[in-house]
């Protein structure tokens, strides 16, 4: 391998790894919005699938005691 083949190699290396770093946050932002999406329809499926008038377990009471706590001054 001589020193244009050398170049040339390292040159392909770091266009591949300028074009990863691009096109990683797309890829990761795409697979994000899948996941929100299939859990908006995971919680439209419960919903339509839950019986009208029984509070559903993760829905909190109306009436339900804050957590928050006042801090010392």
């Amino acid at each position: 391998m001589n020193t244009t083949q050398t170049e040339a190699l390292i040159a392909m290396v770091a266009v591949l790894g300028l074009f990863v770093l691009m096109v990683a946050p797309a890829v990761i932002g795409i697979l994000r919005d899948r996941r929100i999406d299939r859990q908006i329809r995971r919680a439209r499926a419960a919903l339509v699938t839950e019986p009208p008038g029984t509070p559903a377990a993760s829905r909190p009471q109306h009436r339900a005691a804050s957590r928050r706590h006042a801090r010392a001054a």
